[in-house]
């Protein structure tokens, strides 16, 4: 929907009635998340020893999100820039041929290996497996800030955020520089929200493992 001045606007302000299908959902988050780590804890060793190997620093990077509700939380990382490069505050957008990026961390990001310690968010109830890719406060896109490129922009607060979602699915990843791109994450945010199920969850993780095999491109 598009405001008198061109401004998209999003309507959903109320999460659809389905008790029983978000109870499954959380049962399927934590069941996933514990299996995840238990079956990638060797790879999860590997990449912080090479971590700690090529620059000093801590293994995982922290940054404030915002989740559910608008409640922020703090995200797991591995860490893929040198310490005293890493941007905590998300303002400074990554390039390609980034100098703050580690040789490891290049591997990482494009894989989306440095995704995988939010397995540990899932099972805390910070985020969920499927769900709109948390953002920083005041997330900045287009060259302004979310909420004011979309009106209604806090619609896709109303789930807990996500490992993946419909928009990465879609092939709406990376930087957010380009504005119609930017609004083309927030509506498929919104559309997932308002057409959730668990075999819409389902679907977007076969598609996210599809993808990943195929080669990542960082979310």
């Amino acid at each position: 929907m598009l405001a008198n001045d061109n401004t998209p606007t999003l309507s959903t302000r109320t999460l659809p009635r389905r008790p029983i299908n978000f109870a499954l959902k959380r049962a399927m988050d934590v069941s996933g998340a514990v299996a995840g780590l238990i079956m990638l804890a060797p790879l999860l060793l590997l990449v912080a020893i090479l971590i700690r190997l090529e620059s000093r620093g801590p293994i995982f990077f922290r940054q404030l999100r915002t989740g559910r509700n608008e409640v922020p939380f703090e995200i797991l990382k591995f860490r893929s820039m040198y310490v005293e490069q890493c941007d905590h505050a998300g303002v400074r957008l990554t390039v390609d041929g980034d100098p703050r990026v580690t040789r490891i961390g290049r591997i990482l990001r494009r894989t989306s290996l440095d995704e995988i310690p939010q397995l540990w968010n899932v099972v805390v109830g910070h985020m969920s497996l499927v769900g709109p890719r948390p953002h920083v406060p005041d997330m900045v896109a287009g060259g302004m800030n979310y909420a004011d490129l979309v009106r209604g922009y806090e619609a896709r607060h109303l789930v807990r955020p996500g490992l993946t979602g419909l928009a990465q699915c879609r092939g709406l990843r990376g930087p957010t520089t380009n504005r119609d791109m930017a609004v083309r994450r927030i509506l498929s945010d919104v559309e997932y929200i308002e057409t959730f199920s668990v075999l819409l969850d389902t679907r977007i993780l076969v598609r996210t493992i599809i993808n990943e095999v195929r080669g990542g491109t960082g979310s």
